[in-house]
């Protein structure tokens, strides 16, 4: 591929090579790409390809890391300070830890052989994949042509046809065995990073643990953090347990929780010591929403559950009786687009968790965050730009590189840039490089607040020069959260 970028008709082409950044009051993104050093620092040294221009670098000046963390950190560490935070997580974070535990990436999303009706499916698949700006099929594009077959034979069964019960039978079959095999496939990720060598799965679960609590660390007085993912593995729960986070979801129970449909805002509160009557918020409380499913979730007695299946386990008996759950009927399992069947309701649950991500997303002063997602969902895409027509949203895109080619040509379809972040590439939207050097403090840090407040009181605003001043009150007040310490950050404090 060429070390070039080319801005064409319909869009930005981008190589592998290429970085995107677009932050604060950027107009255009600004593409650039890894450089020689010309004093041999063993930094990171890049430069912006020609066609990129933006009011913070000079014609053919290299910058590093510094400069861009004072182009990031304070603008992440604002739009985290918004009224509502949300998180939208792709196969991208799976990837990453595993990578980081194991070197090795994840098993992507393969096709698989559907019997006596393959063609049909795959062909199928294929246009439903191309209808939404995908190359080619997968998985969840195989089960969503499989199903609308099944159902069409189940149709004409009805009417007493004999061999239409018997082809819907083997459909059937050919789904709840495909739906095992890719359950195992993705149980085998899990184990691959619980196996991973101790040192690199410390490591890995370090860097997950900061990367969430970068944004979950918001006083309890703030809506909560609401984490979506379309993954199925539970990589994140796994980092949540890890970090002593407390996640809030649709499941109440114990022993198998059960999918409720109610929609109360349940949260977590605690009694400070000798005071009675005055509850306050707990800190470290996440909303949690998998909108694709989860390799834990059965459909069992006309009632979702969440069966008890450890975290990358070897095979013992407690793996394989849970597993047996699923291998029995493996059409149970609750991996979209496989829907209960014993429901009137199209696509339950997932619509009851759609409706969840619309609901967070469409209100005023909103920040979503999206990291290793491609863009290639339609269903959550057009909730996204539904998000965008209110003016005090934002989206900030965090993605290593762009494989379905769609983020760019989503970026350019959405048409209001000015509410839309970008970072994307080998570096700056790699995980390890991000948790370092650009994403906000994983704590809530009050003491830099009054830090800050204290030093401008003693020294004035020498300091403060990374952003466009704010008119002076003749009262002093607390800075707003992020201000004062991305600032002192950029200073190196």
């Amino acid at each position: 591929m060429n070390a070039d970028s080319e801005k064409e008709d319909d869009g930005y082409k981008l190589t592998a090579e290429t970085n995107v950044i677009k932050t604060r009051d950027d107009v255009h993104p600004v593409l650039f790409n890894k450089v020689q050093c010309d004093n041999g620092e063993s930094e990171p040294c890049f430069q912006a390809i020609n066609d990129s221009t933006c009011s913070w670098l000079r014609p053919e000046e290299k910058f590093g890391v510094r400069k861009l963390r004072e182009r990031i950190e304070p603008w992440l560490t604002s739009l985290c300070q918004s009224e509502h935070l949300s998180m939208l997580l792709g196969s991208g974070l799976s990837n990453a830890v595993h990578c980081r535990a194991t070197g090795k990436l994840l098993p992507g999303m393969s096709t698989y052989v559907f019997g006596n009706y393959n063609e049909l499916i795959q062909a199928e698949a294929g246009r439903s994949a191309k209808a939404c700006g995908r190359n080619k099929g997968n998985i969840e594009d195989q089960l969503r042509a499989a199903n609308e077959l099944l159902r069409g034979w189940e149709i004409e069964a009805v009417c007493g046809n004999t061999s239409a019960k018997e082809t819907a039978q083997s459909i059937r079959q050919d789904i709840s065995g495909i739906l095992g095999s890719f359950a195992k496939s993705i149980y085998e990720g899990e184990r691959g990073i619980a196996g991973a060598p101790a040192n690199k799965r410390e490591e890995a679960f370090n860097y997950l643990v900061s990367f969430l609590m970068s944004f979950a660390s918001r006083s309890g007085t703030r809506d909560r953090l609401h984490l979506f993912t379309t993954n199925y593995d539970r990589v994140i729960e796994a980092g949540a347990d890890a970090a002593g986070m407390h996640l809030l979801d649709r499941f109440v129970g114990s022993v198998s929780p059960v999918f409720r449909s109610s929609r109360l805002d349940l949260d977590i509160h605690y009694n400070p010591p000798g005071i009675r009557g005055e509850p306050r918020y707990l800190e470290g409380v996440a909303r949690f929403t998998k909108l694709h499913g989860s390799l834990d979730w059965v459909d069992s007695d006309r009632t979702i559950r969440r069966i008890g299946l450890p975290f990358g386990g070897s095979s013992t008996d407690l793996v394989k009786s849970a597993f047996a759950e699923i291998s029995s009927d493996a059409s149970q399992l609750m991996i979209y687009p496989n829907a209960a069947k014993d429901r009137e309701t199209s696509f339950y649950p997932y619509t009851e968790l759609f409706r969840d991500f619309a609901a967070s997303l469409c209100r005023p002063n909103h920040t979503l965050v999206t990291f290793g997602y491609g863009f290639g969902d339609d269903h959550l895409n057009r909730i996204i730009e539904d998000m965008l027509t209110v003016p005090s949203t934002h989206l900030v895109v965090i993605s290593y590189d762009d494989p379905l080619q769609r983020i760019m040509k989503i970026y350019d379809e959405l048409g209001r840039h000015a509410q839309v972040t970008l970072l994307l590439g080998n570096h700056v939207g790699e995980f390890g490089t991000l948790v370092d050097s650009y994403l906000p403090k994983p704590a809530i840090d009050r003491a830099t607040f009054r830090m800050a407040e204290l030093l401008k009181a003693r020294f004035g605003t020498r300091s403060i020069d990374a952003l466009p001043a704010e008119p002076q009150s003749s009262t002093s007040s607390a800075p707003s959260p992020g201000t004062d310490t991305t600032d002192f950050d950029a200073e190196g404090l």
